[in-house]
């Protein structure tokens, strides 16, 4: 890879890997778009690896708070609200996990169509608006029940459908059953944390099962730029929503949806 490629690919997956626009749309089409060849498996692990990072760095002291509730119920101290919510994180995960594992190979041969992309963005997206322009909730992320976190859990495994957004599609069910916007975005960033372990943990062992050559400067500066990014569009997209909501997002994906389908079937 060049230089040029480097960059463009680091910010490009740190920006839209917690915007509702859905990272895989754009790392797929943007090797189409400049006909650069496949980055290769080394570098996506280090890109998530960059997020990641970005993500649990915002979320730090959530997290510790998760952590160490979780570890006090354990030794029966009491189940309180950050233990509870590191409970919904875990099990919200599982059918995206489990869904992934089984059908990984069908939906990377026969799913990252040009096709199945634009349709994804423009009806994910029309659902993400309607959801936003529908429901009024004001719920945190520390307020929600076992049925609101079944449904969202069962709403990420859809997006490993190209095109749909994990974040993107988690908010959209996070506002049908009640959260406030604030609340909704940031259990979507923390429902990342596991995910990202999860498809990096993939990456990595088709990696140590490849016989390829590794340019570890490459994939420092990847990494350092896909964690940056990251970090910057978390904090600000939590500003902008507060004031604009998700419309821009939603107007973002129809447009880029229509262009796709017209650039490559029209």
């Amino acid at each position: 890879m060049d230089w040029l490629q480097v960059v463009v690919l680091a910010v490009v997956q740190g920006i839209s890997e917690f915007l509702p626009v859905s990272s895989s749309a754009h790392l797929i089409l943007v090797p189409v778009l400049t006909e650069w060849e496949d980055q290769g498996l080394a570098f996506d692990v280090a890109l998530h690896l960059g997020s990641l990072s970005a993500v649990i760095l915002y979320f730090r002291h959530e997290i510790w708070q998760m952590i160490t509730s979780s570890l006090a119920a354990m030794r029966g101290k009491g189940v309180n609200e950050d233990a509870r919510l590191a409970f919904w994180v875990t099990l919200a995960t599982i059918p995206v996990g489990i869904i992934g594992l089984l059908l990984h190979d069908v939906i990377s041969h026969y799913m990252r169509s040009t096709l199945i992309i634009g349709i994804s963005l423009i009806s994910f997206g029309l659902l993400l608006g309607y959801a936003d322009w529908r429901k009024g909730g004001t719920r945190s992320e520390y307020q929600l029940c076992l049925k609101d976190v079944l449904i969202i859990g069962g709403a990420q495994a859809l997006a490993l459908i190209p095109g749909t957004s994990r974040s993107g599609i988690t908010i959209t069910a996070a506002l049908m059953v009640g959260m406030s916007r604030e609340g909704a975005s940031r259990f979507s960033f923390l429902l990342s944390i596991p995910v990202i372990v999860l498809a990096g943990g993939l990456e990595a062992i088709g990696l140590f099962n490849a016989s390829q050559s590794i340019d570890w400067v490459a994939m420092l500066v990847g990494t350092l730029l896909s964690g940056v990014s990251a970090y910057l569009c978390i904090h600000y997209f939590l500003v902008i929503i507060k004031k604009l909501g998700m419309q821009p997002f939603v107007i973002y994906r129809v447009l880029f949806g229509a262009w796709l389908l017209w650039f490559f079937y029209f």
